[in-house]
């Protein structure tokens, strides 16, 4: 299974572990190579929470000046 995503058997023992440090991409290579990607589009679809985040219109970030630059 390892092979086929492209990671090594550590990260796939750490992905199986639910370890927050896997990447995002390794775990949809992951899906992908189980025929599941699919899934995570369903998944998207229903994220409520997600879609509310996104509409909220957030105030932009303020930009801190760099020392040295006028």
């Amino acid at each position: 299974m390892a092979a086929r995503v492209g990671i090594d058997r550590k990260t796939q023992w750490r992905l199986e572990q639910g370890d927050p440090s896997v990447s995002l991409a390794v775990l949809v290579r992951t899906l992908n190579v189980l025929g599941l990607s699919e899934d995570l589009d369903e998944l998207g679809a229903k994220d409520e929470i997600g879609r509310r985040l996104a509409e909220i219109e957030l105030p932009e970030r303020p930009h801190r000046k760099v020392k040295g630059s006028s």
